[in-house]
């Protein structure tokens, strides 16, 4: 049976994520505490790594139990802040650090995803993400995790085993991951962040290209091709109902397709 065997969480968005055992469905749909807060200007845009890859080079270590983060830029010392209490102090740090002033956003009930409309938690597999690494010289497949950023992780499947979780006419794939009822709506787009080094920030060339023509030869025959409009997407975005709100993720999870 195909198991929840990573659970990742991003409680800064485009910060570093942290490994969990087990995650709390929200309202939302989302996981509790992934995305929760994000960076924005003044103006309200958002400041992530779309926008610049200074932010590759924040480190980031999170206690959630006790709503800590700790923040560092390479050898600085490393500076703790309360998510609640200290949220002014983050937003100092960060526009010291991003040289303009930035505010830092919560919210509780779906977090700040990509794409709003299917907000729940991203899924893929093990065997994808070590495939992923292999067309890459030198990359090894804890790289290329944190690359994509995938919240959900599944083993022991075939790379692209994940992919029969969307379906051709765009209806979303309804399975079951523990106790918790999903929906598979399409494959994960992905934007530059995934082209750069998640610590250094450095650009490897002709990533996109590479990523894109080998996933287009590898995918198999039976995957819902229709979906592709183009091939620089890996992963699946899913939907959660508000009828799950408060069901638990763990890992050990098995996976089945269908309703319970």
């Amino acid at each position: 049976m195909p198991t929840l065997t990573h659970l990742l969480i991003y409680p800064i968005k485009s910060l570093d994520g942290i490994a969990v055992n087990q995650a709390k469905i929200l309202p939302g749909g989302a996981l509790e505490h992934d995305r929760e807060f994000c960076i924005v200007d003044r103006s309200g845009k958002v400041v992530n790594g779309k926008r610049t890859d200074a932010i590759h080079q924040i480190r980031s270590t999170f206690d959630l139990s006790a709503r800590i983060v700790t923040l560092s830029i390479q050898n600085d010392r490393p500076v703790s802040f309360h998510l609640d209490h200290g949220r002014s102090g983050i937003a100092g740090w960060l526009s010291d650090y991003f040289g303009f002033s930035v505010l830092l956003q919560q919210d509780l009930n779906t977090g700040f995803p990509d794409d709003l409309t299917s907000p729940g938690p991203t899924l893929i597999s093990t065997a994808t993400l070590e495939r992923a690494a292999n067309w890459f010289p030198g990359m090894s497949i804890e790289q290329m995790r944190s690359r994509l950023r995938t919240n959900l992780e599944l083993d022991p499947v075939p790379a692209f085993w994940e992919e029969q979780l969307y379906s051709a006419a765009e209806t979303p794939v309804t399975f079951q991951l523990g106790h918790v009822t999903l929906q598979g709506i399409n494959p994960c787009q992905r934007c530059i962040v995934p082209t750069r080094d998640a610590i250094s920030g450095e650009a490897y060339p002709g990533f996109q290209k590479t990523f894109s023509l080998q996933h287009k030869a590898e995918l198999p025959d039976w995957a819902a091709i229709d979906r592709f409009d183009h091939y620089y997407r890996m992963g699946v975005n899913t939907r959660i109902a508000p009828t799950e709100a408060g069901k638990t993720l763990k890992i050990g999870d098995g996976l089945s397709i269908g309703a319970s």
